[in-house]
């Protein structure tokens, strides 16, 4: 077996920007090698990125849009035809959105992005999963879910009011973290862990880009705070630290916290389920 057989690969989605792409960069410079699922192209501009795609120890497999899934279903076909094994599922793409928007499913965007498409990789890539060493799953989560003050899947679905950050942003967040949770039992199974984390507050704004925080939070961001490669490192200590050994809890701060609406964990991952089974599969 040569070294590049021996070497850790991590899935990351999301990986070509913000704390994707310095996760990405992390891991790259820890001897990893990464897969990446992302919309657009990794900066041109960047050498270390740029070598490291040359070399195929970063590939990188494009897909139009998360939340379409005729787009998701021929790059996931493509992963999996190309690699051989996962060892860490970083569920990370995400976003918030500046106004209530649905996918082509009829789904709110940010429940379908950031809920139902993180199963739906994981799924669809669990053979890859058990074939790798380490077998684990991070969910990239938010301490924004502790704002939720009523839950169902209806509302997350098609909610009737929109507010920034803490109104359809933060109930996707908690759906993740819900059915993190209720499918663990299940996934240990097969020697899988999983686990969500909050990356703590980063600092992830683009230029020329529409943002879906709220208009006071903005100038707090650029100000207090941290930088990406925060975000990166917790979940890559998520992934690898204290917890490694452990499956279904919600980290925060780096230790695990109490979710809210626990009572519906298993209906959110069965109403997952079946749309992964009857629009996904079909």
């Amino acid at each position: 077996m040569n070294t590049f057989q021996r070497e850790n690969i991590a899935l990351i989605t999301g990986a070509n920007a913000g704390i994707g792409l310095e996760l990405t960069r992390k891991l790259l410079s820890e001897d990893w090698q990464v897969v990446a699922l992302n919309r657009s192209a990794f900066p041109a501009d960047d050498v270390s990125i740029q070598k490291a795609l040359v070399s195929r120890r970063l590939r990188m497999y494009k897909v139009t849009d998360l939340a379409d899934y005729a787009s998701l279903r021929r790059t996931l076909e493509e992963m999996k035809a190309n690699e051989q094994r996962i060892d860490i599922l970083f569920n990370n793409a995400g976003g918030s959105f500046h106004e209530l928007g649905y996918s082509k499913q009829g789904r709110e965007k940010h429940y379908e992005l950031m809920t139902v498409v993180p199963y739906i990789i994981l799924m669809e890539l669990k053979e890859l999963l058990n074939n790798g060493r380490l077998k684990t799953v991070i969910n990239t989560s938010s301490s924004a879910l502790k704002f939720t003050k009523a839950f169902s899947i209806e509302v997350l679905e098609r909610p009737k009011t929109f507010r920034k950050l803490i109104g359809p942003y933060a109930t996707s967040k908690l759906a993740l973290s819900l059915w993190t949770e209720a499918i663990a039992p299940q996934l240990v199974k097969d020697g899988i862990k999983i686990r969500s984390v909050d990356p703590g507050s980063n600092n992830t704004l683009r230029k020329g880009k529409k943002s879906g925080l709220p208009l006071l939070v903005k100038p707090l961001m650029k100000l207090f705070f941290s930088p990406p490669t925060h975000g990166a490192n917790m979940l890559y200590d998520g992934a690898l630290g204290d917890y490694s050994n452990e499956t279904g809890m919600f980290l925060l701060k780096g230790k695990v916290a109490e979710l809210q609406f626990r009572d519906q964990a298993r209906n959110v991952l069965e109403r997952i389920h079946t749309i992964y089974e009857h629009e996904f599969l079909q």
